[in-house]
């Protein structure tokens, strides 16, 4: 069974050893980087499942290195900082980040926030409703590719989806039609309940409309059904 590897992204070195510590006993790998260069050696020497990264670092920020992570590989993401504003948690969700937790932090929510999105994230074996393994949706012209998770618009083109996009994509292609409530959609793509002025669930159905909104022939593919959630539209084929 594979062990999961996590990279821990902090230039606080005690707050470094400090994560260390807590995720291998909960039984993790663990990698350290304190800057964004030891950050791509580590990601170029070992298979990381999941980054945990501070904003604050020295040289390129946090920011910054998301959107390289997002452009070179399909780990989960979270970011673990300080800055506590909205508007840099919405920053750090619009480049791709699937949870973003702020210091001073409660190490059994951290941990727990970090295996229910390695247990999402990791899952590999995709069934339908009749026992078949899946391994494409197909819609409307798009096809959502399972074992690449990207999203392929109707040109060919491949479009790679962070892990919060692609479970939700998912969750919407396994139940055509039906209403998805913002709670049921945030569990799905993170694991977590949703709590008040979370707006991890709207920053994400926002990016995916991008994609679509490319092909103007493309018909809404998600809908928002006010005071309720969202619903995807598309038609699927059957023959997928």
């Amino acid at each position: 069974m594979h062990t999961a590897q996590i990279l821990i992204v902090e230039d606080e070195l005690v707050t470094r050893n400090t994560l260390k510590s807590i995720f291998e006993a909960e039984g993790y790998q663990v990698q350290e980087a304190n800057n964004g260069e030891e950050m791509h050696e580590a990601l170029k020497d070992h298979p990381i499942d999941l980054v945990i990264m501070d904003i604050n670092l020295p040289g390129k920020n946090g920011l910054l290195l998301a959107r390289e992570i997002r452009e070179r590989g399909e780990m989960a993401l979270m970011f673990l900082t300080g800055r506590d504003n909205e508007v840099d948690k919405i920053l750090g969700l619009e480049i791709g980040a699937d949870d973003y937790i702020t210091k001073p932090f409660n190490p059994r929510e951290l941990t727990i926030r970090a295996r229910n999105l390695l247990g999402r994230t990791m899952r590999s074996d995709l069934v339908n409703q009749d026992g078949a393994q899946v391994d494409q949706y197909r819609f409307n012209g798009w096809v959502l590719d399972i074992n690449s998770r990207a999203l392929v618009n109707p040109d060919g083109e491949t479009i790679r989806l962070p892990r919060s996009e692609f479970r939700a994509m998912l969750h919407f292609c396994e139940n055509p039609g039906q209403i998805q409530t913002r709670a049921d959609l945030l569990m799905k793509m993170t694991g977590r309940e949703l709590k008040p002025h979370d707006r991890t669930v709207d920053v994400t159905i926002r990016r995916i409309r991008k994609h679509f909104e490319s092909f103007t022939e493309t018909p809404e593919i998600i809908a928002t059904i006010h005071g309720e959630g969202y619903r995807f539209c598309g038609t699927l084929d059957p023959a997928a």
